[in-house]
């Protein structure tokens, strides 16, 4: 029972968070407003035989006090002009009874908060303009008044230009909170776009790659299925049709293939003409990173059988990306390539001892780390990548055979 009534009340509460606190939230001071015309009601209602009470009779100084309230219930339409207009009402209605405008306390917290809000202004040209319409109104409101006193000239408005020089400080600090908000925002949705842009460049990249791999074994095929068909015996031609068949099939694929990566390669690219690099062309690529500066290991563990053209050619690329990037971004003074050969899979551990994270590598940067696991989604492998607690980046890659 205990536990359904705190379920009960736990519900309860959920609810009230979700629909009573973001009308509160949002109508607050729209209540306040209204508060305020009802206790200015009730003040000229209560006083009115008050020396100092308005001279006009109760019942439409009530609806006039209330409706010169109420205007700033139209501040969300009309930001700048509710709570212009009503200071500007409150002039022109000073003319008509002096009293009647400062006569009430919820009025005069009101009449500040209208000039709160005109300093909040975006635009500063209708902030300023708007401490124009305060200071002339209270002006126009304080000479008809006939129960002002002498300092009221003075301090009043000193009052009034003070509310609206906090609040046109806090619109400035909004302001830029806005406009900084807006810039991550930009910046957030670049880098999204960016991001999505590697990721498409780095898909076409390796279909552009492997259609070298695959067009090399459809080539294989075709070759071989030509060969065989010219070695039947003449009464061998069921055997015949199907190898023709086998051998057209391969050459309208690789046609099929050259037009696809014609559509995927750049207008600037040329065709590749050589052979696709493997891990075989490993101890180049470090032998270049070395003449480059940066000092690397190499260590290969595990007998290096041969691996499928696109693993291997993954496994190279891999490792030529991380090498770039720590001579680029990590501030390295050594590196370490391990190549491990597995029964199953290849895996492959790049380390440095440079600054912990790299532009191109970290998550948090570039976009080489994205093209890295684009590569190594293609052949569902695995990739852990990050600063290591001892000090340097580490890339770990498994990349299945099968």
């Amino acid at each position: 029972m205990a536990a359904d009534a705190k379920t009960r009340t736990a519900a309860y509460v959920d609810r009230m968070e979700k629909t009573v606190w973001p009308l509160v939230q949002r109508f607050w001071f729209d209540l306040l407003i209204v508060v305020g015309a009802i206790g200015g009601g009730l003040e000229i209602a209560l006083n009115q035989s008050s020396p100092d009470a308005p001279t006009l009779p109760v019942a439409l100084s009530i609806v006039l006090e209330v409706g010169l309230t109420l205007i700033l219930l139209l501040r969300r339409r009309f930001p700048f002009g509710a709570p212009a207009g009503t200071f500007v009402a409150a002039a022109v209605l000073s003319f008509v009874d002096g009293r009647l405008v400062t006569y009430t306390a919820g009025g005069f917290l009101l009449a500040l908060a209208a000039c709160f809000l005109l300093g909040l202004q975006e635009e500063r040209r209708q902030a300023l303009l708007g401490l124009a319409i305060v200071e002339s109104a209270l002006a126009i409101v304080l000479w008809n008044d006939p129960t002002r006193e002498s300092g009221d000239a003075f301090f009043t408005p000193l009052l009034f230009l003070t509310v609206w020089l906090l609040a046109f400080g806090l619109g400035r600090k909004l302001e830029q909170a806005r406009e900084a908000e807006e810039r991550a925002g930009r910046i957030e949705r670049q880098r999204e776009a960016e991001a999505r842009a590697a990721v498409a460049e780095e898909r076409a990249r390796i279909a552009r790659e492997l259609h070298d791999v695959v067009g090399h074994s459809v080539s294989v095929m075709t070759v071989q299925a030509s060969g065989v068909r010219r070695l039947l015996r003449p009464d061998q031609e069921r055997e015949r049709e199907a190898l023709l068949v086998v051998e057209q099939a391969g050459r309208e694929a690789l046609a099929e293939m050259r037009r696809l990566v014609g559509v995927l390669r750049r207008p600037e690219e040329a065709p590749a003409l050589a052979p696709q690099p493997s891990l075989q062309h490993l101890e180049r690529l470090v032998e270049q990173a070395r003449e480059a500066g940066l000092p690397v290991d190499v260590q290969v563990e595990g007998e290096a059988t041969e691996l499928p053209a696109g693993v291997d050619l993954t496994a190279y690329r891999l490792v030529q990306e991380a090498l770039t990037n720590t001579m680029k971004h990590a501030q390295a003074t050594r590196a370490e390539v391990v190549v491990r050969y597995r029964d199953d899979a290849v895996e492959l551990q790049v380390t440095d001892d440079g600054r912990g994270s790299s532009d191109g590598t970290s998550e948090s940067g570039g976009h080489g780390l994205v093209g890295m696991r684009e590569r190594v989604t293609v052949y569902g492998g695995e990739l852990e990548a990050g600063p290591v607690p001892e000090g340097g980046y580490r890339l770990r890659v498994r990349l299945p055979r099968a």
